[in-house]
């Protein structure tokens, strides 16, 4: 069935909103396009006489659309060469949605992206459509079929499961620079002890390589082990060069809401590295250099005035 210009006006007014929806439920910026393009294929395919409310009837079938590939998506990252991270989306980018809120920030920040892993598929549903969009308990209900008590049980039990994740300090964008910048002097200096100053006591630092790009398949611990680890990441080595193919821009960016190390080579972005900071110091660093998770990170940051680099990395 053809769709008028009214009806397709009407699917993209809602198209960012549904775009953000299914990044928070997917951690992924590239699953979460297709899955607006299946929903607008449903769309085309219905009969839109019979549908009262289209933005209702859309997140129904986007939100299930994303249940059902979060479960396939399961049995896929068991065989994940090394650790699985969320697709980080810079500042600037329309798919991180609404940022009126602190629940709003917190529910696509990276640690919560990270941890939301934890979740069943219908713990993530509901928890997402609650926080980050303020939908009624009565309607994730409908949305998702279940009785609007169990949503409100569910959502309650995924709010626990998320509690370490949530942001211990708020930041602004410029304290986020700053924060990017006291990091990336730090370990770039000479030695690992103004490094270790900056860290918490249990510190992480993890990366995902996704098998094309070299990371370590368990994460460092503890911050003396993560200052070490970043501090030889910016040594200069022949091997990350040719790895590479040169080296790599850095610059102070926000992604997810948080601060953020951007390594671009020839307006590609090659690696992400966000930072979750808490109030005693940064509590981890995870680094996303999987180039199949770095498209559309490079697609915006061709869009965006993103300044001069802090510095030419040798990683």
């Amino acid at each position: 069935m053809s769709v008028t210009l009214a009806e397709l006006d009407r699917f993209e007014a809602c198209r960012p909103r549904l775009a953000a929806i299914a990044y928070r439920l997917l951690g992924s910026a590239s699953e979460a396009e297709d899955a607006v393009q299946d929903a607008f294929l449903r769309w085309q395919s219905a009969d839109r006489d019979r549908i009262e409310v289209p933005e209702a009837w859309l997140t129904k079938v986007l939100t299930n659309l994303c249940l059902n590939q979060l479960t396939s998506a399961r049995a896929r990252r068991e065989t994940y060469v090394g650790e699985w991270l969320p697709e980080p989306v810079l500042a600037g980018d329309p798919m991180l949605g609404p940022a009126d809120t602190v629940e709003q920030r917190e529910s696509v920040s990276f640690a919560v992206l990270t941890l939301m892993e934890r979740l069943t598929p219908v713990e993530r549903g509901v928890y997402v459509l609650r926080e980050a969009f303020g939908y009624p308990h009565r309607e994730i209900a409908e949305i998702l079929e279940l009785t609007e008590a169990s949503s409100q049980q569910i959502f309650h039990r995924a709010k626990k499961h998320l509690a370490d994740g949530k942001a211990r300090k708020q930041i602004d964008e410029t304290e986020a620079r700053k924060i990017v910048e006291e990091f990336l002097a730090a370990a770039t200096g000479g030695s690992v002890a103004p490094l270790v100053e900056l860290l918490t006591e249990h510190a992480v630092a993890v990366g995902d390589g996704g098998g094309k790009i070299p990371a370590r398949t368990r994460p460092f611990e503890g911050a003396t082990a993560v200052a070490k680890f970043l501090w030889g990441l910016f040594r200069p080595a022949e091997s990350k060069r040719k790895l590479l193919g040169g080296s790599p821009e850095v610059y102070a960016w926000t992604a997810n809401g948080g601060p953020a190390a951007v390594a671009v080579l020839d307006g590609r972005v090659v690696g992400i590295m966000c930072l979750e900071v808490g109030e005693d110091g940064i509590a981890a660093f995870r680094n996303q250099v999987n180039p199949d998770k770095l498209e559309r990170a490079t697609a915006v940051w061709a869009t965006i005035d993103h300044g001069e680099p802090l510095m030419r990395a040798a990683f």
